[in-house]
């Protein structure tokens, strides 16, 4: 396919659409591998591993471009593709048309469905065939008008008047995505995301330096996150196709052969999210667990501090701790890709020039150098939102309220460490104070993770008379542990020794299960409220007595 076959025209000036980006590197590398599909992750759906050039990508892009413009669509359209090929080519596809997409996660319960499909308007639902007779019992149900259809059945769509060509995308304000955060509480916010959020993802990534130096045509990115998350669709997508680099997207991470599918799919970084290390590094050592000839960093978030430094010792690549959120995109986006890193303390580096940061107490006010406060940021400039999100659908006052005094308000509990470098200490939201002490629930959970007897643990505030708050842990056990006084002593015991006296928990409580989003995510608030109930009703374990400060000699 030439270049003249494009149905975008694009100048060799800036594009203004992740649909022209993808359309420059077709004529820039047309023959370099654009999307790669490891076996591992398509053995289900196909007898060997798939791979498109930026040529033959291009190319599937333009046909269902075509293919959308006869039938006329108008409004947003939902997709539910898991992390297959045609979810690239389709969405490529309505941008290239201004329309724009919600990405919807096929592990997510019936129930949640509909509201997405409501309240984002979706005027079609593309599926794979495998979930189309789920789809449309669930709309049935609800007596909804929405058509779902198989990316092979676009052309029976019908939305009247047929625009002419040539196609225009819409510009950089034109909407590309709605993507829903999955908060704690109450329904999902539907976070407007236009092109220009997309294209500063890819332009952010692409400039950082240091441990990610991204090398144009020669990056292999790797990524096992679902493309209904801002991290997998717009920031390692982004940063592949602006430097003409081969997006590896596997459809999940599977411990058991991750090793395998960076090996033969040749990857030279990987994206992650916090519990990938842990689980690598319980797996058993191995001779070839040495990457550091292959895999240049990995690029995530989370990663308990204590196997930070454990997880670079044993494979050989550092992991690059990054801080951002579906509503700042890479305008607020801060990373440690520079040195020091201060591998295992949570840090995540410092702000780049073109991103303004403040550390605030709850009044609003700037805290002092080494103090926790909330993060709050802006791009710095004439456009104090460029490259956010454009607002939550439908709800200006939580736009508002994210936008308070013209800085997003974060919620994250940030330090500001002695050489300018930030550290992430927690979500305001789950800070329990205690006899006038602040204490960070996530600490107390990391430090408790590796507990042979824990699952999962989630801490939390419970009223106490004298102290205001006492610290509660719900705790699911391993199989083959006892919800007994001995093993809640024994969990206190190692807080601890882990942890200054009062950060320990003095009400422990074990549970089947805990409250959790579609993302798998502790429903905090809903938490707080079930160890307050467990708490009075006598059904948790009362170990305040043993929470004494440690004599001096």
């Amino acid at each position: 396919m030439g270049d003249n076959s494009l149905i975008i025209t694009v100048s060799n000036a800036l594009p203004e659409s992740p649909r022209e980006v993808l359309a420059l590197s077709a004529m820039r590398f047309p023959d370099h591998d654009a999307l790669h599909i490891p076996l591992s992750a398509c053995q289900h759906y196909s007898s060997q591993e798939i791979t498109l050039s930026y040529r033959e990508l291009e190319s599937a892009i333009a046909q269902a471009t075509e293919i959308w413009r006869q039938t006329g669509v108008t409004g947003r359209v939902a997709l539910m593709l898991e992390n297959r090929p045609e979810f690239f080519i389709q969405w490529l596809a309505l941008n290239a048309l201004g329309i724009s997409v919600i990405p919807i996660n096929h592990e997510m319960p019936d129930a949640e469905i509909p509201y997405y499909l409501e309240h984002g308007e979706a005027v079609a639902v593309l599926t794979l065939d495998s979930h189309r007779a789920r789809l449309i019992g669930v709309i049935d149900a609800l007596k909804l008008s929405i058509p779902v259809i198989s990316p092979d059945q676009v052309s029976t769509l019908d939305f009247g008047s047929v625009p002419a060509t040539p196609v225009a995308t819409g510009g950089l304000n034109c909407e590309c995505a709605l993507l829903y955060t999955s908060g704690s509480t109450g329904k999902p916010k539907g976070c407007l995301l236009n092109n220009d959020y997309f294209l500063q993802q890819g332009n952010w990534y692409q400039n950082l330096g240091g441990h990610i130096a991204l090398r144009e045509g020669d990056e292999r990115l790797l990524t096992p996150l679902p493309l209904s998350h801002m991290n997998a669709m717009s920031v390692s997508t982004m940063a592949m196709f602006m430097t003409g680099g081969c997006l590896i997207q596997l459809d999940r991470f599977h411990p058991g052969t991750w090793w395998q599918s960076l090996r033969e799919s040749r990857a030279t970084a990987i994206h992650y999210l916090g519990v990938l290390p842990a689980i690598l590094l319980a797996l058993p050592e191995e001779p070839l667990d040495d990457f550091s000839t292959q895999i240049r960093f990995g690029f995530g978030a989370g990663v308990n501090p204590a196997h930070h430094e454990r997880f670079e010792k044993r494979f050989g690549f550092p992991l690059i701790e990054a801080w951002a959120m579906t509503e700042c995109g890479a305008g607020g986006a801060i990373i440690a890709s520079n040195e020091p890193r201060h591998v295992g303390h949570c840090c995540f580096g410092q702000p780049i020039d073109a991103v303004e940061w403040q550390l605030v107490d709850e009044q609003k006010k700037p805290v002092n150098k080494g103090a926790p406060g909330e993060l709050r940021v802006r791009a710095r400039g004439s456009d104090p939102k460029k490259g956010y999100f454009s607002g939550y659908l439908k709800n200006p006052e939580a736009t508002a309220e994210a936008w308070e005094d013209g800085w997003l308000n974060t919620g994250d509990v940030v330090v500001e460490l002695e050489d300018g470098n930030l550290a992430f200490v927690d979500r305001r939201k789950n800070i329990i104070r205690r006899s006038g002490e602040n204490i960070s629930a996530l600490e107390i959970e990391a430090a408790l993770g590796d507990h042979p007897a824990i699952k999962s643990a989630v801490a939390t505030a419970v009223p106490d008379e004298m102290r205001g708050d006492e610290v509660a842990l719900c705790v699911i056990l391993k199989p083959t542990f006892e919800g007994s006084l001995d093993t809640a002593r024994a969990i206190q015991d190692i807080a601890l020794e882990k942890l200054v006296y009062f950060k320990a928990p003095g009400w422990i409580l074990f549970a089947e299960a805990l409250p959790v989003t579609a993302a798998n995510k502790p429903k905090r608030a809903d938490i707080k409220q079930y160890a307050k109930t467990c708490v009075t009703k006598g059904d948790a374990f009362d170990l305040r007595a043993y929470k004494t400060r440690t004599k001096l000699a």
